[in-house]
């Protein structure tokens, strides 16, 4: 029988630990973990995501602020904006939303946030540091680390004699996801569009994550029997059955097909998607007690 993870049921865990933890902390020390998101311009799904993400701030009892900014903002005027919010004690946190507009360099801008407070992940000292193994001072990527939590769930903290493969080698998420994966002991391969015989490669994984943006591409026999899959892909394809102009959601994995080979699978929407904010409120309240001297909570 088949596990699906309820990537919304495991979020809710993590929220609830994460509100905890920020709790506590405020008791100790009566500082409230705060969480700045920035925002540049008028992109309606960047809207959605920055008020979900202040939303659940405020629902983990952090101070939550936010920055809206035209579109005209200048690349000066940006970096003066995080620069006050490195230097401000209240904020454990900085999140600056992308996409940027176009005339906006948004690397600069990303690396110009203290590691301490880059809450998303991306800063180079936060990737070298993940990169190097150095789980306990860095920060780790939410989407990554939010599919590494259900490895680890199924599997264990320790992957030693797993093959695990990770399709996809980007910066945000193929490249920390299988450091992740190697950090736990698992024998990792990235593969990617240039891998010859993909489908035979991913047969041999015990632990097989598929982050390309292709809809619907690894099918039931690129499968080890028994595998757990883990699909990052959210693709939106036409759905006619729904009516006309109509769409659905759907991940890089055949989920039926799959479902009937593989152990344990992610669904898409409602696998990985719900761990990336849970993962955010969990990195911003770590970041709140290394500010304070304090050991982070582990999640």
């Amino acid at each position: 029988m088949t596990t699906v993870i309820d990537g919304k049921q495991v979020a809710a865990s993590v929220v609830d630990a994460v509100k905890s933890a920020a709790s506590a902390l405020e008791k100790e020390t009566a500082r409230k973990t705060g969480l700045a998101v920035v925002i540049v311009g008028d992109d309606p799904a960047s809207h959605t995501y920055v008020a979900a993400k202040s939303r659940m701030a405020k629902e983990c009892g952090f101070n939550s602020i936010q920055h809206t900014l035209p579109v005209e903002t200048t690349q000066e005027e940006l970096a003066g904006l995080v620069g006050s919010l490195n230097a401000d004690p209240a904020v454990n946190g900085i999140l600056v939303q992308l996409p940027l507009p176009k005339h906006l360099n948004s690397d600069a801008i990303i690396q110009s946030i203290l590691p301490e407070k880059d809450v998303d992940g991306l800063h180079v000292v936060n990737a070298g540091k993940l990169a190097t193994g150095d789980l306990a001072t860095g920060l780790i990527s939410c989407t990554p680390a939010g599919a590494m939590l259900f490895v680890r769930r199924t599997h264990g903290e320790d992957l030693s004699g797993l093959n695990a493969v990770v399709i996809g080698r980007s910066n945000l998420f193929g490249k920390p996801m299988a450091q992740l994966l190697l950090n736990a002991n698992a024998t990792v391969t990235i593969a990617h569009s240039r891998t010859k015989n993909l489908p035979a490669v991913c047969a041999r994984a015990d632990i097989l994550v598929a982050a390309v943006g292709r809809p619907e591409m690894v099918k039931a026999d690129w499968v080890k029997p028994g595998a757990t899959l883990i699909d990052v892909g959210i693709n939106r394809i036409a759905a006619p059955e729904r009516g006309e102009g109509k769409s659905r959601l759907v991940g890089d994995v055949a989920f039926a097909e799959c479902a009937e080979v593989a152990s344990v699978i992610t669904p898409v929407p409602g696998g990985v998607g719900p761990m990336t904010i849970a993962m955010l409120m969990a990195n911003t309240v770590i970041a709140a007690y290394r500010a304070a001297g304090k050991t982070a909570p582990t999640f």
